[in-house]
């Protein structure tokens, strides 16, 4: 019989989505800087579309690189809480267990009842409860370093393309304008749908999202606009 494929697990799937979406993020930004500060002096559409590919090729390996090497870190330290906290449970059962029901009882429970719970829950999986309770994750959800690093690799030049192909294809008299507002559009659906990952203000995050991406574009022109011949 085939072998069943292993489910993702939620914690994976956001994972993946939010370096997706980050990705693609960043890689509007990025290069929406590059290739509006370049068109900023100079209208060379050679010069524009190369300056736009090699930020587009470097920021992908940078950006997946540092999602390898983020999630690998985050995964390493949890590594330690678990090993932590076994020997913990292993040398101090008692102590842990204590933690535990006096974390409940802040919350407003009885001592009975914080001492009841903290049984039950520990005599199925102590090392479970007492990591989630004392450090604040699951260790049974993983997090794949490699998968965030492909998520990101893909995404950044999806994103990139939109401002290199607005900036070399629309007609010179239209270009800076068409390709602000393409970006603006861009990044309002890159920022809705962050927010929409972390549960935050969506409104907020379109406008914060908006704003950072102008003043980058700004700050590119100005200073591409200081060497333009």
């Amino acid at each position: 019989m085939p072998k069943a494929k292993k489910k993702q697990s939620l914690a994976e799937k956001i994972n993946v989505m939010r370096a997706s979406v980050m990705g693609a993020n960043d890689g509007i930004i990025s290069i929406a800087g590059i290739v509006i500060g370049v068109a900023s002096a100079q209208s060379n559409n050679h010069a524009i579309f190369l300056s736009g590919i090699a930020g587009m090729l470097a920021g992908t390996v940078s950006m997946a690189m540092g999602e390898w090497v983020s999630v690998s870190t985050q995964s390493d330290s949890e590594k330690r809480a678990v090993e932590k906290e076994s020997a913990a449970l292993d040398g101090h059962y008692d102590d842990e267990f204590d933690f535990i029901r006096n974390k409940y009882q802040a919350t407003g429970i009885s001592n009975e009842l914080a001492t009841q719970a903290t049984k039950e829950m520990m005599s199925d999986d102590p090392l479970d409860v007492a990591v989630r309770e004392k450090y604040g994750f699951n260790p049974k959800e993983k997090t794949s370093a490699i998968a965030a690093a492909m998520a990101s690799m893909i995404s950044f030049p999806t994103g990139s393309i939109l401002p290199l192909v607005s900036i070399t294809m629309f007609p010179q008299s239209i270009k800076m304008v068409a390709t602000v507002i393409a970006v603006m559009i861009a990044l309002a659906i890159t920022g809705y749908t962050a927010a929409a990952l972390g549960g935050a203000n969506r409104g907020k995050a379109v406008l914060r999202n908006i704003v950072s991406g102008l003043l980058t574009m700004l700050v590119t022109y100005l200073i591409g606009s200081l060497f333009a011949h």
